[in-house]
């Protein structure tokens, strides 16, 4: 099922280790608080990721110029 960023209300990214080798994302969605793991290798995730940090970035930005 496709995960739309406006219907998340956390997304974790666990990188690799000793005891996992993979890098783990997961989201946990708004509406009923259920959690899914997402496929980090995805395009369409990897540029959902892309979205949320430029829109971080933005706000970092706002924040330092209004401070």
């Amino acid at each position: 099922r496709p995960v739309h960023r406006r219907s998340l209300e956390k997304i974790e990214m666990i990188p690799a280790s000793q005891s996992c080798p993979r890098v783990e994302i997961i989201a946990t969605m708004k509406k009923n608080g259920e959690k899914r793991c997402l496929n980090p290798e995805s395009q369409t995730i990897q540029n959902l990721l892309k979205a949320i940090s430029k829109q971080r970035s933005k706000r970092s930005h706002q924040t330092q110029r209004e401070a």
